[in-house]
């Protein structure tokens, strides 16, 4: 399962992509405005220059039309991007006649496996299931995952299912159990995954005996030739 990086924070990705562990990143409008906004397109290109991998940028169009061609013009900013499309009428339409030119569609605010699977059919690449907005309203989202990946595999579509809003840690565990292509997650969550208690002791322990080994060393008589 490859990690995607939820964020429209240039730092947060370039300290990210440092760690060696991001195969792509995903971001919306909502991620845009938290990292402090300015030009879109200057911000995904600046992505695109420290994560050789999908980026993927959210259309805002409400009709086919506009839609269509909004989603054109963000897909020519650099072969990685992919275009961010809710599902519905209008995301479904667009989508079926970006796939025939080949624009790569991240098809987004999946809360269903049949959702999914009308995704697939109009040719998105990549389905998110919203796991944690499922989890909110006492729905176990991680069961979309893990519906959508078995249809897919069952009948070989080509979409691959990005499991999204994920809360913590543990989600990204349940993720690759369901057998996710795609886990994408927030910074924290990135550094959460990364740290533990038992790790950062162990650390401290090693570190403090090697000072007392190398404190011993020094202590012990030197014998010249």
């Amino acid at each position: 399962m490859r990690l995607f990086l939820d964020t429209a924070s240039v730092d947060e990705i370039r300290a990210a992509a440092k760690l060696g562990v991001i195969s792509g990143v995903t971001t919306n409008p909502s991620l845009w405005a938290k990292a402090g906004g300015g030009n879109y397109r200057d911000v995904v290109m600046e992505i695109a220059a420290i994560v050789d991998g999908p980026i993927s940028a959210e259309a805002t169009s409400r009709e086919v039309d506009g839609l269509v061609e909004e989603a054109r013009r963000i897909a020519s900013w650099h072969p990685n991007v992919v275009v961010k499309i809710p599902i519905d009428e209008v995301g479904l339409e667009a989508t079926s006649r970006l796939a025939k030119e080949g624009v790569k569609v991240n098809m987004t605010l999946i809360f269903s496996a049949n959702q999914a699977l009308l995704a697939a059919h109009v040719g998105a690449t990549y389905v998110s299931p919203f796991v944690g907005r499922l989890d909110d309203v006492g729905q176990d989202g991680m069961i979309v995952v893990a519906e959508a990946v078995e249809i897919f595999d069952r009948y070989h579509l080509p979409a691959q299912v990005i499991a999204a809003s994920l809360r913590h840690p543990r989600h990204v565990t349940q993720a690759a159990q369901a057998g996710a292509h795609i886990a994408t997650v927030p910074y924290a969550i990135l550094m959460a995954m990364l740290r533990h208690p038992l790790t950062d002791t162990g650390i401290e322990r090693f570190l403090a005996d090697a000072a007392k080994a190398e404190g011993q060393r020094l202590l012990e008589p030197r014998h010249d030739p």
